[in-house]
């Protein structure tokens, strides 16, 4: 006997809105489907409103964990536009804070994994090791979670030989406990025995369903921005893909420790050959009318920002591809044929970030046939109104349920 069950929007297992749909029959998985929109922002239509150089800091607000991600990614578009060649140093920094993000997103992600896995004391050790990384990115840019270090021609900070030393000295301590990490990961039976065979997706439908980052390189696919269509200083710098063949949730995660150390190693090399001389140069205000697509290597996969230009100071379009979003179709297959009480384990597998993916439902007049798209403005009036309304029915004490 088949039946359905919903899970979210709003559940313990998921931080973020979402609504995971199940067929069910007894405890496996038959069918899966997936609804968004309970987060929408609206930063694409927001961007159109707002200067490329404000959209820098708009972008960075797309997620907190890859902020990095998308303003290098938007950045570095823009740049193609102004046909404007940024500062080789700024370049060398923009990448370097690129590869301490992804060493705190993978960290974040291996202590969510010990979770999900019942395996606390793993989520506790790779917390801890990510405070250190986030105290580097301090040092760095002045915050720990969005950065603003980014901006058209290069970066807005330089480093000194003393911040340098602190990096380099930390990637010591972080590599001898990373290489523990990963003898866990492949030997501690428990943890080995929930994460093997879960969430189960072959090379062939990796490739079929689009999937990106460690979620397709998991299932034997060396695919990789960095490698594939280098970006900043990355055909400069010596670094592997890393893959796993074993096409299951305890594949995302070595693959995930084996980026960790790779990450390490090409900090290392980017500080020791840091070039000497301006860490940005300058940009034109307005950018001539054309198109650009822009891609990026973000920690949970490629990340695209496409842009288009008008000749104005503002961008005529933003169009924003998160890795999660391509990611989507190949969970809905890892969920299939599984057991219910993985579902946490398997969504997990993705690193998903909800409203990084968040996509708008347009809803059309049945009577009139009509729609339309509403302006900021109009938005932030409704919601104004909207919560006016609430407020007054908290006040008089009387609720429409």
């Amino acid at each position: 006997m088949e039946f359905k069950v919903s899970l979210g929007p709003q559940h313990p297992a998921l931080h973020e809105a979402v609504s995971l749909r199940m067929t069910l029959e007894g405890e496996i998985i038959r069918d899966a489907d997936l609804k968004l929109g309970y987060s929408h922002r609206g930063i694409e239509k927001l961007a159109e409103e707002r200067t490329f150089t404000q959209n820098i800091y708009l972008t960075e607000r797309i997620c907190g964990i890859c902020s990095h991600s998308h303003t290098t990614c938007f950045v570095q578009g823009v740049e193609q536009l102004m046909e404007l060649i940024p500062a080789r140093r700024g370049l060398y920094i923009r990448t370097l804070i690129a590869e301490l993000e992804r060493v705190h997103s993978h960290l974040l992600w291996l202590g969510v994994a010990g979770q999900e896995a019942g395996f606390e004391s793993f989520f506790m050790y790779t917390w801890r090791d990510r405070e250190v990384v986030m105290d580097i990115l301090d040092w760095i840019t002045g915050n720990r979670v969005h950065y603003a270090m980014n901006t058209f021609g290069g970066v807005r900070r330089d480093i000194d030989e003393l911040q340098k030393k602190k990096i380099l000295d930390s990637l010591d301590l972080l590599t001898k406990r990373t290489e523990y990490y990963l003898k866990i990961g492949a030997n501690e039976p428990t943890f080995v025995g929930r994460l093997a065979g879960v969430g189960k997706l072959s090379r062939e439908d990796a490739i079929a369903l689009c999937a990106v980052g460690p979620t397709l390189r998991a299932s034997g696919v060396p695919m990789d921005v960095r490698k594939d269509d280098p970006y900043a200083v990355y055909n400069e710098i010596p670094f592997e893909v890393c893959t796993a063949d074993s096409c299951d949730v305890l594949g995302r995660a070595v693959v995930r420790v084996k980026e960790l150390i790779q990450s390490y190693k090409m900090i290392e090399f980017l500080l020791k050959n840091l070039p000497d001389g301006p860490f940005k140069v300058k940009a034109p205000r307005k950018v001539k009318p054309n198109e650009v697509y822009s891609r990026y290597e973000a920690p949970r996969g490629e990340n695209v920002h496409y842009i288009k230009s008008n000749g104005s100071d503002k961008p005529e379009r933003l169009k924003v591809r998160a890795p999660t979003l391509a990611n989507y179709t190949a969970t809905i297959k890892m969920l299939k044929n599984g057991f219910i009480a993985d579902i946490p384990l398997i969504f997990a597998a993705i690193d998903p970030c909800i409203c990084c993916a968040e996509r708008l439902v347009q809803l059309d007049n049945p009577r009139s046939g009509e729609s339309k798209v509403l302006s900021f403005s109009q938005l932030r009036t409704m919601a104004n109104d909207h919560y006016k309304k609430v407020n007054l029915l908290k006040k008089e004490a009387v609720w429409p349920f």
